[in-house]
């Protein structure tokens, strides 16, 4: 096939749509209602910037109003488009019906490179597009909760969450109405972090299921599995990091915008990360073979592969060069619909991006929660759960003392059953909690089903049925 039939990422999304309905006794205007976006708005807005205005184009669409409020993140690229946006927004309504999160779909998106401003300028650009998407309800508590995505982060929330304090001074409820914002801004314990945690948990879901490891030609568990990341961004750093530090797995390839690092040995994931900040590429790296062209690196053998970038970065001219058995998205669609269907021929499982970076929008919902609820998670019963332990160790220690050498408490124990859970703590149980949950009906669909093939159909089935039933409870 030539780059000419290759799919864009709208065309994708429908296609991948349309391969699950097909297997569904929708009818054909519920199936319509579902599959089209309900509204995209389009705003341009000029701001003054050295010395003369300069004017910006963004996008705020809403795919499905089955739930409010609608979530979904904003991005600042270069590459923004309506159509990029408005496929995301889908991705956002299958997503969050899948981990059971109460939202719609929505999605945000600046057209402008973020490297190109100082801080100052970015201030003034968010604030503008927070204002012209808030006084149409486009930002909102109970409509419309924006999040961070690629281009922004924790900075640009609190921005946003404060130009629309200003336009609703009334409002008691105005730190819900963005997510992943700062701490001290309203923010949640364990956010930045979320969608890669999320990655981390929804592998190691995948790898408690004997069948599903022989289904990708594996064994064993995440221990030793040679692991090659494409964009060590938050997301992508986050989850090599964990999974690492934490499951034994080695990364042997990192791949960024200027080139790849490899070493069969393992890479120092948090070395790389520092260099990277610091020199804003891989290369010069130390201990580790620099490869110009990175992308070629997503082609060497591998356990897993972990794309966490860009969209399209498999796609039909490189997907049949792919040796990964195991293919974790990260990244919101860096497989195209052609290159899905050559590795779904070749044998190879790859675990659904709707799936697989959930973990944001997850904690996001934790974050909106307490946003609501005006308190911290774990404010109220940590301590008392700690008085609870307590009386236990009492009264092991008593025994304890009764007992004399033949028995005793190790004090890692006391030490770890005496604390009580903190934000962190509940946040990560919660997505934890989420992450198996979600896996577990994709899983039961994916075996359980001779039509199903693949784990993206059998979350799409999952999530479009969810929708289906929130629709049908309308009265529609």
């Amino acid at each position: 096939m030539s780059a000419r039939n290759e799919p864009s990422f709208r065309e994708s999304v429908d296609l991948m749509f349309n391969r699950a309905v097909a297997l569904m006794d929708l009818p054909p205007g519920l199936e319509e209602k579902i599959r089209v976006c309900n509204a995209t708005y389009t705003v341009r807005f000029g701001v003054r910037l050295r010395g003369q205005i300069q004017t910006f184009t963004g996008y705020r669409s809403v795919h499905s109003e089955h739930m409010e409020p609608v979530k979904g993140g904003i991005r600042f690229a270069p590459t923004v488009n309506q159509d990029e946006v408005e496929a995301l927004a889908a991705l956002m309504t299958y997503k969050c019906a899948l981990v059971e999160a109460p939202f719609g779909g929505s999605k945000g998106g600046l057209c402008i490179d973020p490297r190109e401003y100082d801080e100052h300028e970015l201030e003034r650009i968010t604030r503008r597009f927070a204002y012209e998407l808030a006084k149409r309800d486009l930002i909102h508590p109970s409509q419309n909760v924006p999040a961070p995505d690629m281009g922004t982060g924790e900075r640009e929330m609190a921005w946003i969450a404060d130009q629309y304090a200003r336009m609703n001074t009334t409002d008691i409820n105005a730190k819900a109405c963005v997510t992943g914002k700062p701490l001290n801004a309203g923010g949640i314990s364990g956010r930045v972090e979320a969608t890669g945690r999320g990655v981390q948990y929804a592998l190691r879901e995948f790898f408690r299921d004997v069948r599903d490891v022989e289904k990708a030609g594996l064994s064993g568990s995440l221990d030793g599995k040679r692991i090659i990341v494409q964009g060590l961004g938050n997301v992508g750093y986050h989850a090599a990091k964990f999974l690492s530090d934490e499951d034994g797995a080695r990364v042997i390839g990192i791949i960024e915008r200027d080139g790849a690092l490899f070493n069969p040995s393992g890479l120092d994931v948090d070395g790389v990360h520092q260099w990277l900040t610091k020199h804003g590429g891989v290369s010069g790296y130390p201990d580790a073979t620099h490869h110009a062209e990175g992308e070629a690196v997503m082609e060497e053998e591998c356990d897993i592969l972990i794309p966490a970038a860009l969209e399209g970065v498999i796609n039909l001219a490189n997907a049949a060069r792919i040796k990964a058995p195991l293919i974790i998205e990260a990244a919101n669609g860096p497989v195209t619909a052609g290159a899905d269907e050559i590795l779904r021929e070749k044998g190879t499982v790859i675990i659904p991006d709707m799936y697989a970076n959930a973990g944001g929008v997850t904690v996001s919902y934790f974050e909106w929660v307490k946003n609501l609820s005006h308190i911290r998670f774990g404010r109220m019963q940590r301590r008392q759960e700690e008085a609870r332990h307590q009386l236990v160790i009492d009264e092991l220690e008593r025994l304890d003392r009764y007992l004399g050498d033949a028995w005793s408490m190790t004090p890692e124990f006391k030490n770890k059953y005496l604390r009580g859970a903190d934000e962190l703590e509940l946040v990560r149980s919660g997505l934890d909690d989420t992450m198996r949950i979600a896996y577990q009906s994709m899983r039961d669909v994916w075996h359980s089903r001779a039509d199903v093939q693949d784990l993206r159909t059998a979350a799409y089935l999952v999530s479009i049925d969810k929708v289906a039933s929130s629709y049908r409870a309308k009265g529609l």
